[in-house]
Order: structure tokens, then sequence, then C-alpha cells
């Protein structure tokens, strides 16, 4: 069968094309000339050269917080208007059997809360929340107008090697000794396995429909600390209270970015936020990898 990339060369997509291609003809779309077509989904409507039977959509704008109106827009551009980009596309090319959408949980808008299955409101209110809840509802209909079986994963915290957000923080504030940890990491967060993206496309192909994805078990920040550090060869990171790091954060506040706390931060390591994986284990028959099991720097 053959399957077209989205978003190949990203922090996703390195990990998984290679598992894809032992399983499909995969040909990649993105920004980087690495791809099989170059293309900026933002601006552009592709020139597909063949009819592909599987796409799996990763390209998309995360892991920032944007500063200007322009950077808000951004989110839109590339993860709403890249979705009807490439649906535009494929209507010349030809119509695909499956289409695997990559969202996020961040739909939800919980900043904490524990085991948020997919019943939740889609509360998120954030340009990324936002554009990417646009591009799902975009590619509903899309997919319902054209038969085609949509499949929509919102990946939790995902583990792989150098990743992006809140867990390339606490690596690199680990691997400089510049990370904190606070109230011994007491809460909880969900995570997933990057190579369980390529576990889930033969299921979900079959399936479609919108799912949770995360490791069944919900591992603590302490938990996350304690593997981290003996990955790096490092100390057990100095633990402060809750009351100290509230200090320190409101201080950070004032200071910008390049500091060792702000609120922002505090909330992410000191809140649970888990999500509930049933549905998908339950309707595709997949067992998730265990991300302790399994985690690499």
């Amino acid at each position: 069968m053959k399957l077209l990339f989205t978003g190949a060369f990203g922090f996703v997509g390195t990990n998984v094309l290679p598992l894809l291609k032992n399983r499909y003809i995969v040909s990649t779309l993105g920004l980087s000339s690495q791809n099989d077509y170059c293309v900026d989904l933002a601006k552009e409507i592709p020139c597909l050269k063949e009819a592909y039977d599987i796409v799996l959509h990763a390209a998309g704008k995360a892991h920032c917080i944007p500063k200007t109106e322009e950077e808000k827009q951004a989110f839109f551009d590339i993860n709403f208007q890249g979705s009807k980009n490439i649906c535009m596309a494929l209507e010349k090319s030809g119509i695909p059997k499956a289409f695997i959408f990559i969202s996020t949980v961040a739909v939800y808008g919980c900043e904490f809360g524990n085991d948020i299955t997919e019943e939740h409101p889609l509360n998120g209110m954030t340009p990324y929340a936002e554009s990417k809840k646009k591009a799902e509802l975009y590619l509903k209909d899309w997919c319902r107008e054209h038969n085609v079986v949509l499949s929509i994963i919102r990946p939790s915290l995902i583990v792989g090697p150098n990743p992006p957000g809140t867990l390339g923080y606490m690596i690199k504030g680990i691997r400089t000794r510049r990370y904190l940890s606070i109230s011994n990491g007491k809460c909880k967060k969900s995570l997933l396995m990057v190579q369980d993206i390529a576990n889930l496309v033969p299921l979900l192909i079959a399936k479609g429909g919108i799912y949770n994805v995360c490791d069944t078990y919900k591992p603590t920040f302490k938990e996350l600390e304690i593997i981290i550090s003996r990955l790096l060869g490092k100390p057990l990171p100095f633990s402060i209270p809750y009351w100290v790091a509230k200090c320190m954060a409101f201080i950070g506040d004032c200071f910008g970015s390049n500091v060792l706390l702000n609120t922002l931060t505090l909330h992410k390591i000191t809140k649970s936020l888990t999500f509930n994986n049933e549905k998908a284990r339950r309707e595709l028959g997949w067992e998730p990898m265990n991300v302790l099991d399994h985690f690499k720097i």
C-alpha cells in the first residue's frame, strides 16, 4: 500500500518513518529538501504525482508560545490551512482509502485532571488547540464527503530521542543541573512512546475513529526524574518545597523566559494531567508500549 507522510522529518516523523517503510511504500511531504515533495503546506497546495491509499498527516506547528498576532496566525496557517491544502491536493491526485490525523490532547484545554476521555468537551483556547480543533472539524466533513476512513489520534506527551516540550526541558535541565524537583515529583503525566504511532497505523486504517493515545501506566515526575538521571549518569535533582518553587516562579516571571522556573513551568511540573486510553485499547485491540521500559534520551 502507498502511504503519504506529511511532517516526516519532524520529531515524530524521524522516529516513525523507518518503521513505516518496513510495511508501506512511503512518500514524504514537508519543508525539507529531504522530502519527496518539498512543499510549504501553509502556503501551497502540493502537486502530488500519484494517488495514495493512506495519508498520515503529522505536519504541524507546536511547542512554542506565540507572542505576536503573526505568531498566533502561524498556528492556523500550518495546522488548519495546511490540512485543507493537503485535502485539496488529494482531490486532484486521487482520494485515499484512509486518512490519519495527528491532533493533540491540548484540544481539551485541560491544565490538570485525571483519566480524561474523548468525551471531554474541546475547551482548548490556545492558538495551538484552536487550530487543531478547526483542522479536526474540517477533516471530519471532508472525509465524510469523500467516503474516507478518518482516524484522529490525540497523543499525550510523546517520548523519544531528543523530545521537544516539557520532556525536553526536563532532560536539558537534569543534564545541566538546572532542574529542580518540586514536592518530590508526586504529580503524574500520561506519556506515549513515539514508536507507538507507527504501531497504530495498521489498526487505524481498518477502523477509524477518534482516540486518546498514551501509555496505560501513568508515571510520576519522580519516576521520570529517576530514569532520566540514570540514563544521563547524573545525580537526582535537588527537591524543594512547593512554596519555595512558587516564590522562584514569581521572580522568574519578572525576568523573562531564560530562567530556571516560571509560573507556566511550575504548573506543568506540579499538576497531574492524565488521559484515558481505554477506547483505543478496546476498539483497536492496541496495547501501548510501557514508556518506562523503553525510555531513551
